[in-house]
């Protein structure tokens, strides 16, 4: 059976809809942290109204504090563009090696 703390972080989404229309449409999403500190990294898609239909794939990193029996969000980071992604990684490839 899946903890408490497990079952509220499984819940956690960075879903958003307004009048109907799900705005911003989780892909995926992968805990990088779990606790009463938890990270997480979500891939998603903003919804271009104008178009009808949804943007690039772009990465959140979001930090979570929990506070009773609730996480809120304390902070947040958003990687914009492939090209942004694959020069985060190429740094973190740098410093960290091929571990």
């Amino acid at each position: 059976m899946a903890s408490k703390t497990a079952e509220l972080i499984d819940k956690l989404t960075i879903n958003y809809e307004e009048n109907g229309i799900l705005k911003v449409r989780e892909k995926e999403k992968h805990v990088l942290s779990k606790g009463a500190w938890t990270t997480i990294m979500f891939l998603y898609e903003e919804y271009n109204p104008k178009d009808e239909v949804y943007n690039a794939p772009k990465v959140s990193i979001r930090r979570f504090k929990k506070v009773g029996d609730d996480y809120r969000k304390q902070s947040q980071f958003n990687i914009s563009s492939e090209k942004q992604a694959k020069e985060i990684a190429k740094q973190l490839k740098e410093w960290y090696g091929n571990e």
